[in-house]
């Protein structure tokens, strides 16, 4: 029995791996919600209006500028799931998934191996008359499966130890971070003048948003027939009922850390519980004070919260932790989707 009982430590290169693994994969998962999502509300002549939204949510104007691309939609789309040297992409994310996976083929079960191999066989596979209206939905669906599936299989094999606890922490600030920016992308353009206008919103385009979310029949369940945008904002940041709301991950979040402190004893993780406090607060104002002008803000302030924690946790726990530099000029003051991985190879454990 001794035997069973021992545990070897993690090291801290590879809790950032897991950390880091979960995240990429769950910003597969999402970007392909926002580029969904996107599609089904392009209204006719304003393609460009649409997309470019999601650039700027996306905060990559730049990444285009430097390709000298014009922000339209076949560019926008080539951009995020063709190119590989984007490194806000899909084919960028995926590859980021699988190194980080293969330098943890001990600790990952190897149903998790198997499946994210192939899945990134599959996305780097993607072919340009997929971009096109209802093969680029068939698209969508198929990424978003595919990280689902991924999602299925760790829940069913990886084993609960300290891993698991950082993998889960990095996919819920990314979900966290994600579920903000596919709100965000949408809310001004879903804010139509007339009384005529607002109610078609209502009843098409807001639920168009809970399904890009997953989360229609999870908000009919609780929404009233007659519901207003801010109960849609309300259920998708507040409802700890619904998987993708940024509370039920704030609250997850905070019962991981609290889980490494409490049966692991990991030192330093009173200022990650703290700034995590601090998301919790703030996800306590009131919708209605936040609308219709002060949402875009407020959702740019969760943002940057989540980026910082996430910068925190890999300088609490990650040795030799050094994120990229984010740009000092984001387009209408965006956060970049949670920063991207240091090359740290240090051996320590967290």
């Amino acid at each position: 029995m001794s035997g069973l009982q021992r545990r070897t430590p993690l090291l801290t290169r590879d809790a950032e791996g897991l950390f880091w693994m979960a995240r990429y994969v769950e910003r597969v998962e999402n970007l392909a919600r926002l580029i969904d999502v996107t599609q089904t509300f392009e209204s006719p002549g304003r393609e460009a209006e649409s997309w470019a939204a999601l650039v700027a949510i996306m905060a990559d104007y730049a990444g285009l500028q430097e390709r000298g691309l014009a922000v339209d939609a076949m560019n926008v789309k080539r951009f995020y799931l063709l190119d590989p040297t984007n490194p806000t992409g899909i084919p960028a994310c995926i590859e980021a998934a699988r190194t980080n996976a293969r330098t943890l083929r001990p600790l990952i079960s190897t149903e998790m191996w198997m499946q994210l191999n192939v899945f990134h066989h599959d996305l780097l596979a993607i072919e340009p008359w997929e971009l096109d209206g209802d093969a680029l939905s068939r698209l969508c669906r198929r990424i978003k499966e595919g990280v689902q599936a991924h999602t299925g299989i760790t829940e069913g094999t990886f084993f609960r130890d300290q891993g698991w606890h950082f993998y889960e922490i990095g996919r819920l600030i990314e979900r966290a971070d994600q579920t903000t920016r596919l709100l965000d992308i949408k809310y001004h353009l879903l804010t139509p003048g007339t009384v005529e206008e607002r109610r078609v919103v209502e009843l098409t385009q807001w639920n168009s948003l809970l399904r890009a979310a997953a989360g229609y029949h999870g908000f009919r369940r609780v929404a009233q027939a007659g519901f207003v945008p801010a109960d849609v904002v309300a259920f998708l940041l507040g409802d700890t009922s619904f998987a993708r709301s940024v509370a039920l991950c704030v609250e997850q979040m905070d019962w991981h850390c609290s889980t490494l402190r409490s049966r692991y004893g990991l030192r330093d993780t009173a200022p990650v519980l703290e700034r995590i406090e601090d998301l919790r607060v703030a996800l306590g104002e009131p919708v209605l004070r936040l609308l219709p002008d002060g949402l875009h803000d407020f959702l740019d302030s969760m943002q940057r919260d989540l980026a910082k924690l996430g910068e925190l946790i890999g300088t609490m726990f990650f040795r030799d932790w050094r994120p990229l530099k984010q740009s000092q000029e984001q387009s209408q003051s965006q956060s970049s989707p949670g920063g991207t991985q240091s090359q740290s190879q240090s051996q320590g454990t967290p």
